[in-house]
């Protein structure tokens, strides 16, 4: 592969001056600029990436921080699909990205994810689904590396957020208007986004006229199909048990749907459900479920431009806390009652 100095030699240029066309100096004309690049990429030339870094202060890379409790990694549909639009935005404006972990270890102990962010010397870092409580995370978000969080805010940091208070007011006002009253809810761990999603359903029930009974309000946890299968079950054992069973997730919705199936109840003849998320999934299976699909590419394709907005223009950057709004999925999943009231 060809270097600077073959360019040099065949442009019949400096070493020096190959190297300010190259990297965009305000004092090389654009003749000159134009015929160097011209001959490099005749070359095959790639300029050595730390090289590069240390002259223009900046590696074009982007750290990702994403660990969930359940280890289920990529395989974690929502935010795979938001991680997959916020690497092609990404990539589109130049920069790389890389997942932030414990695992490079020149000591007696791992590094943090700060220590692991100084050893790649990111521009820049998107935190999605993590315990954004944990001291690690915190030392990083109090750091003076860039830093855009999804589903969480942070004083000073910009977020990306889905619209989970409207999602889940769309989704029980549908369900209200299809009939139904008694309607359950099996909500996952404490997070923001539980509690923005629970605070919702309670809110947008009582302005219903609606009561939220205790009994029809389960704890699970997200993507846990063994966890919502019990829940499920021990709604459906109630004396007065719902006609509509929100789950916590699409995914863990098929442990519902177990759940309902091995008590020898259809879907939504006896007893009707809805998800959230939207993964493809939810539209697979039959019947179809009625979710909340969130926004992921937009929400992806947000973080990724606000980030590089950091990076590149700090001074001139608002900070702000950006909600994408979701789209209701009826699918075929809740029946349509006869009104009780």
């Amino acid at each position: 592969m060809a270097n600077i100095r073959d360019i040099a030699e065949k442009c019949g240029l400096s070493v020096s001056t190959v190297s300010k066309a190259l990297n965009n100096y305000s004092d090389i004309s654009e003749t000159t600029r134009h015929r160097v690049v011209e001959v490099a990429e005749s070359c095959g030339y790639f300029p050595n990436s730390f090289a590069r870094a240390l002259k223009i202060n900046s590696t074009h890379n982007i750290g990702v921080l994403f660990a969930d409790e359940a280890r289920s990694g990529l395989r974690q549909e929502y935010f795979a699909a938001v991680l997959d639009a916020f690497k092609s935005e990404s990539e589109k404006h130049s920069y790389d990205i890389t997942f932030i972990n414990h695992n490079i270890n020149f000591r007696a102990h791992p590094m943090t994810y700060l220590e692991h962010c100084r050893y790649r010397n990111f521009d820049g870092v998107c935190i999605a689904c993590v315990d954004f409580y944990q001291n690690e995370v915190l030392e990083l978000i109090n750091s003076d590396i860039p830093v855009v969080t999804i589903d969480h805010i942070f004083n000073n940091h910009t977020s990306i957020n889905s619209a989970n208070v409207d999602g889940m007011k769309d989704l029980v006002e549908y369900i209200y208007a299809m009939g139904h009253r008694k309607i359950a809810y099996i909500y996952g761990k404490k997070s923001d986004v539980t509690e923005q999603r629970l605070t919702s359903f309670c809110r947008t029930m009582r302005n219903l006229g609606n009561d939220v009974h205790e009994n029809y309000l389960e704890l699970s946890a997200y993507r846990d199909i063994r966890a919502t299968k019990q829940c499920t079950e021990n709604l459906l054992k109630l004396p007065d048990p719902p006609t509509c069973i929100i789950m916590p997730d699409d995914y863990a919705a098929l442990g519902g749907i177990e759940a309902i199936e091995s008590m020898g109840l259809k879907i939504p003849d006896d007893v009707s459900i809805a998800g959230y998320d939207g993964i493809p999934l939810s539209q697979m299976i039959r019947p179809r479920l009625t979710t909340i699909r969130q926004n992921t590419e937009a929400m992806g394709r947000e973080a990724a431009k606000r980030l590089i907005e950091q990076i590149e223009s700090p001074l001139t950057t608002v900070i702000e806390n950006i909600t994408i709004k979701g789209q209701l999925l009826e699918g075929k999943s809740v029946k349509s009652i006869p009104v009780s009231d």
